[in-house]
């Protein structure tokens, strides 16, 4: 027998490995060498076909935009080279909202000329076009009404 001072650590590892069923163990570079670097790679996804969809985005000033999958618009213009760009449409509610201001003060003038009358007659009078005034702004004066009467135009 040999001493143990004597043995190398390769020839005993070695020796060990094929005696455990252990695999034998690599060169010093091997080892130390990792292994490959796994990076992202870029695949292009296959143009789809225009599905008919709306979908809510953002414009390039980030302002809200609705988006409108066309395939109609597919159809006559595959793609765009041109340079040209979508359409912007701008709804408008000032018509709406110069109608409402009217009825309010129309409103608060009836208002007034109420507390200073004194004819019977013609307070009934007064307080029939004040109902008159009030429930069509309570009718005006509202989201659904703004968007119903919405003046939607095209932004060249």
């Amino acid at each position: 027998m040999t001493p143990v001072s004597s043995i190398s650590a390769g020839a005993v590892l070695a020796a060990a490995g094929k005696t455990l069923g252990v695999p034998e163990v690599q060169n010093a570079e091997e080892a130390v060498r990792s292994p490959k670097p796994a990076a992202d790679e870029y695949v292009p996804e296959e143009k789809r076909e225009p599905s008919g969809l709306y979908w809510m985005g953002r414009d390039e000033d980030g302002q809200p935009r609705i988006y409108f999958d066309d395939p109609e618009r597919a159809a006559d213009n595959p793609e765009r080279t041109d340079g040209e760009k979508d359409e912007v449409w701008v709804g408008n509610t000032d018509r709406v909202d110069r109608e409402i201001e009217k009825l309010k003060r129309e409103r608060q003038e009836l208002e007034q000329r109420l507390g200073t009358e004194t004819d019977e007659a013609r307070i009934k009078s007064l307080e029939r076009q004040l109902a008159q005034v009030e429930r069509e702004l309570k009718q005006k004066d509202n989201d659904t009404y703004r968007r119903q009467h919405t003046q939607i135009t095209k932004r060249s």
